[in-house]
């Protein structure tokens, strides 16, 4: 039986560098994988890129209003497809990842989803709580923080400072904004000497 995969982790943890090492592995015996990324990620426009210069077109973008059973649906109709590969799968719709679930069902093809858990505030992304509720396995890729410890949340900086509200998507080719993966320590530190609580309402 096929399944949904999430594999996620804080930011620069290889989630589009291994996505990319999967494709590579399936196509070296002959298989074929249809890559899938959401629009509103504008890195790259239609392109995979992985943070050590790797790249790949994606085979189309997922719209706000796209159907993703619908979409996989016309895919297959024109070729087999052995592996349904979705990066930034973070930026999905709740609906879009009940569709992806629909369709490994529905057409028996394993579908492996790359993504963040949590935002800068420490919050889930639509798409990563519909996934961590109905993947058949959750796999943690791992980081680490600047100090040595393990990182698990992501900080957002703009011109180098970190800021901790503001519109869940900013996408980082922007200039002014960067994010970086640290360690929960390092994480409250940080809300802490800018007056912020750590989390909510701690």
């Amino acid at each position: 039986m096929a399944k949904l995969y999430f594999r996620y982790g804080a930011m620069n943890s290889g989630k589009s560098t291994l996505l990319l090492q999967v494709a590579y592995n399936y196509e070296e015996r002959g298989m074929h994988v249809l890559l899938l990324k959401p629009g509103i990620d504008t890195k790259g426009d239609n392109e995979i890129v992985s943070r050590l210069g790797v790249r790949r077109a994606v085979d189309a973008m997922i719209g706000i209003d796209t159907d993703c059973r619908t979409l996989i649906g016309d895919a297959i109709a024109t070729r087999h497809f052995d592996c349904i590969l979705v990066d930034e799968a973070q930026f999905l719709s709740t609906a879009q990842v009940d569709q992806l679930f629909a369709s490994v069902i529905d057409y028996n093809i394993p579908c492996i989803c790359y993504g963040l858990r949590t935002d800068f505030r420490g919050e889930g992304f639509p798409g990563s709580k519909r996934l961590l509720e109905l993947a058949h396995s959750l796999e943690e890729l791992k980081t680490i923080c600047h100090c040595g410890r393990k990182a698990v949340m992501n900080i957002r900086r703009v011109n180098g400072i970190p800021v901790f509200e503001g519109d869940q998507v900013v996408i980082d080719n922007n200039a002014t904004v960067e994010y970086e993966a640290v360690c929960g320590q390092c994480y409250f530190k940080e809300r802490r000497k800018l007056g912020e609580k750590p989390l909510g309402n701690l």
